[in-house]
């Protein structure tokens, strides 16, 4: 891994298949990174993926875009926008990760989700488009979900 992306941090994992447009090239890993199945990165710019980010199956962060125009896209105008992912993200199944983003550390990013704008630190957000829904707080180190108490004994 350390030969196939332009940054790879120590006690990373991905979990095959990987798809990357230039094979990571352009792709950032902090220190204890985890990619389930199904990573896709269209890395035609940069991709920043911070410190113990959780990244689920089934996965896209997308760097590459087009014109609205019609007449630009037939003439195959593309230009690329770097993604940037903090530290101790959790991106569940399926999200999608648009071109030009900024995820914010210790945010939940929810299954399914299609974020287009940046979100911001210590949130849960999720949906289509996401948005953010709630803030971390100190109850979330005390309940799993909902009223269901963490036992950590």
């Amino acid at each position: 891994m350390k030969d196939m992306f332009a940054e790879i941090g120590e006690n990373c994992y991905i979990e095959p298949p990987l798809r990357a447009n230039w094979g990571g090239h352009h792709v950032h890993f902090g220190k204890g990174v985890y990619a389930n199945f199904n990573l896709t990165l269209v890395d035609d710019t940069h991709i920043y993926i911070g410190d113990h980010v959780m990244i689920a199956p089934n996965v896209t962060i997308a760097t590459g875009t087009h014109p609205i125009s019609p007449e630009l896209r037939e003439k195959g105008i593309q230009y690329n926008l770097p993604v940037h992912v903090e530290r101790n993200v959790w991106i569940g199944s399926g999200a999608q990760i648009m071109p030009g983003v900024r995820i914010g550390e210790n945010s939940i990013i929810g299954a399914g989700s299609v974020v287009t704008k940046d979100i911001p630190a210590n949130v849960v957000a999720f949906g289509n488009p996401c948005r953010v829904i709630r803030d971390i707080s100190e109850k979330d180190n005390q309940y799993y979900r909902k009223n269901i108490k963490i036992d950590l004994n």
